[in-house]
């Protein structure tokens, strides 16, 4: 028998340039210069959309960002990252165990423990940190709400503080306060607006047959620059092709998802796998299906705030 391969168009080459595969990339050690010379701040980044915090913006093998990064960071157990800040909004969504996330101000600090598909959006300019206190090590995804970053502003970093002052955030002994959304204490409060507790969302059933809960976005923590869903796509449920005036990503946490693109009447398509993503520019008409036997979910960060003003239709 005799196979023939259909020829790939441009367009075709342009999608998978678009698609960040999960077996193709590696875990990068050494992203965060900060950390080397320092084994209990050890953390690998694996990177999809731009640099986020590192300062690798040369990485040839990650797609450009517009107006959010994204990376995968790995931490294993009893490892810390130093208390810093950043200019713009900086997300956490866990994937895999459990993570402390510790907020400082003026020495205190308050800690708030977070487990799988929980997120915290980290404000501008308030110092923070996180530790693994748990058994198993630490999956997350993180989205720095800016293409461009700059770098972070260290607050209690080892090298210049004493180590367990560095691992408690900056809070000495007797100046950790747990999370308590109905806390008095002012971070208490305001760390309370930035918290998401997967459990806790409301669940929102589209027309076309999927799921969308809203972490970030009108009627759940609002922002000025992105929003960032989690998708539910159960099997053989797809959508008609939308388009957006700014990028979006797919980023696949379970299951499956077909993701195609369209342009001048040409069509193609690609399958993702857990933790595969892609990222599709402004203005390309494009849709999702899932022909898997199993329910998709999915991480969907979109470049720019507001009000959704796409009406899925199903396929």
């Amino acid at each position: 028998m005799t196979l023939h391969s259909t020829p790939k168009s441009a367009l075709a080459d342009e999608l998978l340039a678009h698609t960040g595969r999960f077996t193709n990339k590696t875990f990068d050690w050494e992203a965060f210069p900060s950390n080397i010379g320092f084994p209990e701040l050890e953390r690998a980044q694996m990177r999809y959309i731009g640099a986020g915090g590192s300062p690798k913006v040369g990485d040839n093998t990650t797609l450009k960002p517009d107006h959010f990064t994204l990376s995968l960071i790995y931490k294993k157990p009893g490892k810390y990252a130093a208390c810093h800040s950043h200019e713009i909004e900086e997300s956490f969504l866990i994937i895999d165990g459990t993570l402390i996330v510790g907020w400082e101000k003026d020495g205190e600090v308050v800690e708030v423990n977070l487990g799988p598909k929980d997120m915290i959006l980290n404000a501008r300019e308030i110092g923070h940190g996180f530790r693994v206190d748990g058994v198993e090590p630490v999956l997350m995804s993180i989205s720095v709400d800016v293409g461009k970053p700059l770098p972070p502003v260290y607050h209690y970093h080892p090298k210049e503080h004493a180590p367990e002052l560095a691992r408690s955030f900056g809070a000495e002994p007797g100046k950790t306060l747990p999370f308590d959304p109905d806390g008095s204490h002012p971070l208490q409060k305001l760390m309370a607006q930035y918290v998401v507790r997967h459990a806790n969302l409301p669940t929102i059933w589209e027309d076309a047959g999927f799921t969308r809960k809203v972490y970030v976005g009108p009627g759940a923590i609002e922002s000025d620059t992105c929003r960032k869903e989690m998708l539910g796509v159960p099997s053989r449920v797809g959508v008609q092709p939308f388009v957006r005036d700014v990028e979006d990503a797919f980023l696949v946490l379970e299951g499956s998802l077909t993701l195609g693109w369209e342009e001048n009447g040409d069509v193609t398509e690609v399958e993702l796998g857990p933790r595969d993503l892609v990222k599709t520019p402004a203005g390309r008409p494009h849709w999702f299906r899932n022909n898997g036997a199993g329910a998709a979910t999915v991480w969907y960060v979109i470049g720019s705030q507001g009000m959704e003003t796409v009406s899925y239709k199903a396929a």
